[in-house]
């Protein structure tokens, strides 16, 4: 396949992983198209996928993912892969206007083609793989080739080619974020806001406990146990075995297996006492930090981005990203040349959206001046 591959300018990639299946998700299976040419690749074989990397990273070859991110993920995370010169059929589809820009829509709506999607969950770590995984995994690199050069043509003619270049040039920069445990994230869970101060606590000992199974397990953590589960035994807090056997939709399976452990996580949650304050989280925007008057020019901001997506028919996120969004409510430039300036703010940007942006920054500097926005005052607080 290296062989192969060295003399190919365009490469259609794609990867399986484990998620489901383990603690810590691995890159299961590479597969690999070139002209009329299918791999798969079993990183598990123990074959030294070094020479990979180097053709991934090399700018003279055109490298070719659908929803690539994850993958990138996955290869900088595994094996330290640096990208160069990607090319994502989804973001271009989504370029293109498509609402629906998963490869099975692509396919369908572009070529009559149907996927069978049954296998994407399926236990990739096992050996040897099925039939039918063998055919769902080449189908997934089998088009991308012919699909990106027709795209190509057709970005060209609705000159929407930067949009794709912009979302491609992020994606072979991103870094994966750290994964390390962190037990505060509980907050995070759907429902947890709406305990009392005992059922935090315990709510907060239960997810350490699921997590360090888990691990110890080499299964993911939804394995041992759903969210919800944690959230019914938080909120009643049984106290012995007859109790917890009585939480709605609670297993006997899981009671029999985690049960002791699941009432010891309650009984240190009641010898810590109640959780009066729920722990601050960065949030996943990146407003973070921020004062009341950063995060109102932040909404104004993402409510401009979202007006100018709509006037041309694609994903915001693919007008402005949103880190750069969060840069410039923080740094409020106030000149074109202040905004190239900005961290990830490409040249096209400035120019086609740059007035927009300003012009949202001085009526906002202008109410503010106004009274019309409170100063100073932190948005944890409002």
């Amino acid at each position: 396949m290296l062989d192969d591959l060295s003399g190919q300018r365009e490469i259609a990639v794609d990867t399986e992983a484990d998620s489901f299946y383990c603690y810590r998700e691995k890159v299961c299976l590479i597969q690999v198209t070139v002209e009329d040419r299918d791999y798969l690749v079993d990183p598990l074989a123990g074959f030294d996928i070094t020479e990979l990397g180097r053709l991934l990273a090399d700018p003279g070859r055109t490298k070719v993912f659908h929803d690539g991110e994850y993958d990138i993920l996955l290869f900088k995370r595994r094996y330290g892969f640096g990208f160069a010169n990607l090319f994502d059929t989804r973001v271009a589809a989504a370029a293109l206007g498509s609402p629906n820009p998963g490869l099975a829509n692509v396919l369908r709506d572009r070529y009559g083609i149907e996927l069978d999607k049954s296998m994407q969950r399926s236990n990739w770590a096992q050996r040897p793989l099925t039939d039918k995984q063998v055919r769902y995994a080449r189908l997934d690199t089998r088009f991308l080739l012919d699909l990106m050069r027709e795209q190509r043509r057709d970005l060209e003619k609705l000159g929407r080619m930067h949009f794709v270049e912009g979302e491609c040039w992020r994606l072979e920069r991103i870094e994966p974020p750290d994964d390390s445990f962190d037990p505060d994230e509980f907050v995070r869970l759907k429902g947890a806001r709406t305990l009392d101060p005992d059922g935090r606590q315990a709510l907060r000992e239960l997810y350490i406990w699921r997590e360090k199974t888990a691990e110890a397990a080499d299964d993911p953590p939804f394995r041992i146990l759903q969210n919800e589960n944690l959230l019914e035994i938080a909120a009643l807090r049984p106290r012995d075995w007859s109790a917890l056997s009585r939480v709605p939709n609670f297993s006997p399976k899981v009671l029999a297996r985690h049960g002791e452990a699941i009432l010891a996580a309650l009984e240190r949650a009641r010898e810590l006492g109640p959780l009066r304050h729920f722990p601050q989280l960065p949030n996943r925007e990146g407003t973070s930090g921020m004062d009341e008057a950063q995060v109102e020019l932040h909404e104004r901001l993402k409510n401009c981005r979202k007006d100018l997506a709509a006037r041309i028919g694609i994903d915001s996120a693919y007008l402005l990203n949103r880190h750069v969004l969060v840069r410039i409510a923080k740094l409020q430039p106030r000149t074109l040349e202040q905004l190239e300036g900005i961290e990830g703010l490409l040249p096209w940007q400035v120019r086609d959206y740059g007035s927009a942006l300003l012009e949202v920054i001085r009526r906002f500097e202008a109410d503010l001046a106004s009274g019309a926005i409170p100063q100073g005052r932190r948005p944890g607080r409002r």
